[in-house]
């Protein structure tokens, strides 16, 4: 028979577990039934995506081995056969922890069903939580709870919350009040049940239940000496995201999966106090990562380069995104965004040539990848004030270098020429291109290039991850060529496109069912 699926999101430790046995009502001896009576029209599941959970994030737990021989770690196929697979009752209550809810499950978990949101002081997880584990954003979850609120909102309408303080204090009511909400029937069975554990226990049970199998119903709030004052400011504006899809992305941050408006870092970080930290941006064409080999290489040499310490292995960076991994000295962050192109590339843009002159390597060498950009930030303020869009950066002897951001090529008569690496960033894209240009059959020469030569060019283009090939239509005033995007740099993206298309590295994905 067709079941209605009940949906119970929590933290940890918030009382969870003696709702579900309220729900449940299963007795550890079966002689009780004819004594007691039981809600009869509901069956009851203990967490059933804890196994996905610990394959997709790898977080360790001493009964690991047994969760993942007992329990399918496939978290799609559990919620099409198990959460919503037929069954004998007519109500199924799901107890869920809100951090169970990882990236790759299918729609269907949150749009089928009936959802509720169980919430409980901090104060009162963290002193139990500690003794089976370490407490920690991932672990406990919280920040889901806010994403899963908003999210089941969007969806049509918000799902009633219901605070473990209630349930304390006044069971009844609290029942009561949930079941009203939830349109099922409250019944007087849901307030008691027996001692000990029970068959609809997970296997982690010895590990987390044992205060509530000594338990026979919700017991009284435990009160804390400890006054908390919260003072509420006025929020800045939330401004708006060039692509809305980013507004719930997770991100990772050291040793945890974030939801981006819980991705934070310590003032008292390096990065925050000088800056110190190195970067890739890379693209995803065709679910493949493109030029994954270099940008880790330009990734790993940057940060020995600059010394750093705790250097998570080349593995952990590409596949392990383990919590368990706690990493010291070093903090890896892993933003994945819908990120369009950058700039206009099929129309072009307009360059200004900036008096903020490219770093020298007896300052700062340009090759390491670091954070440390308000060279380049400097230069760009100039384009931004010249409106323009980017800035040519002169080396310390008057040649081109780069832009702010990528870099540059022209042609002249047919031949491609780009500036040498000497002061600017050897980029990926600009490698690729200049292989590119080779295999089509053009002239490529590298070496010093005057700003003149640019403003006299018949075409110029610049390259980067994010940008790509961007055609160039204007320097300081000057149109190059005919205004127009020319027949080489159309050529070359052309080319640029169908690399893209055939090379890259596959990372895993999700089917939804």
């Amino acid at each position: 028979m067709e079941i209605e699926v009940i949906h119970s999101w929590s933290a940890p430790r918030s009382l969870s577990t003696s709702l579900m046995y309220s729900f449940a009502q299963a007795l550890s001896n079966i002689d009780e039934l004819l004594d007691l009576l039981l809600r009869d029209d509901m069956e009851v599941l203990d967490e059933p995506l804890y196994a996905n959970f610990l394959r997709v994030t790898g977080v360790d737990r001493p009964y690991l081995e047994e969760v993942l021989s007992k329990m399918d770690p496939d978290g799609n196929k559990v919620v099409k056969e198990v959460i919503f697979g037929p069954g004998e009752k007519k109500y199924r209550f799901c107890k869920h922890m809100s951090k169970q809810r990882v990236p790759g499950l299918t729609d269907d978990l949150m749009k089928k069903g009936k959802h509720f949101i169980l919430i409980r002081n901090p104060l009162d997880i963290l002193p139990s939580f500690d003794k089976v584990a370490p407490p920690s954003f991932l672990e406990l979850g919280l920040a889901n709870l806010v994403s899963i609120y908003s999210e089941l909102s969007e969806l049509g309408s918000a799902p009633p919350v219901i605070d473990a303080a209630d349930l304390q204090q006044d069971p009844e009511a609290a029942l009561r009040g949930l079941c009203e909400d939830l349109g099922i029937p409250f019944q007087q069975a849901m307030l008691k049940w027996e001692q000990g554990p029970k068959q609809v226990d997970g296997v982690w049970a010895p590990w987390w239940y044992k205060s509530v199998h000594q338990s026979t119903g919700f017991e009284s709030k435990r009160e804390y000496p400890l006054e908390i004052v919260i003072i509420a400011e006025t929020p800045l504006p939330t401004p708006s995201l060039p692509v809305p899809a980013n507004e719930k992305i997770l991100v990772w941050v050291g040793d945890e999966i974030l939801p981006r408006e819980s991705a934070k870092v310590s003032v008292f970080d390096s990065i925050v106090q000088g800056g110190d930290g190195v970067w890739e941006g890379l693209r995803i064409y065709n679910g493949k990562v493109f030029k994954l080999d270099e940008h880790l290489d330009r990734l790993f040499d940057s940060a020995k380069a600059l010394a750093f310490s705790n250097v998570p292995e080349r593995q952990e960076v590409t596949s392990g995104m383990s919590p368990g991994f706690n990493l010291y000295g070093c903090t890896l962050i892993v933003l994945a965004e819908w990120k369009p192109p950058v700039y206009d590339n099929t129309g072009g843009i307009t360059l200004v040539t900036a008096t903020t002159r490219r770093n020298s390597p007896n300052n700062l060498d340009s090759k390491i990848h670091h954070n440390n950009l308000l060279n380049n930030i400097l230069a760009k303020v100039e384009g931004n004030l010249a409106e323009a869009d980017d800035a040519i950066m002169l080396d310390k002897d008057g040649y081109v270098s780069e832009t702010n951001a990528t870099n540059i090529f022209l042609v002249k008569r047919g031949r491609v020429v780009t500036p040498h690496a000497d002061y600017c960033l050897p980029g990926i894209t600009r490698a690729t291109v200049m292989d590119l240009v080779v295999k089509e059959n053009l002239v490529l020469e590298e070496r010093r290039i005057s700003l003149s030569e640019f403003h006299t060019a018949d075409e110029v283009w610049t390259t980067g991850t994010m940008g790509e090939l961007t055609p160039v239509v204007m320097i300081d005033g000057r149109t190059i060529g005919d205004g127009k995007v020319g027949p080489v740099t159309r050529q070359v993206q052309k080319a640029y496109k169908r690399l893209t298309a055939e090379e890259g590295e596959p990372i895993p994905t999700y089917s939804k069912t």
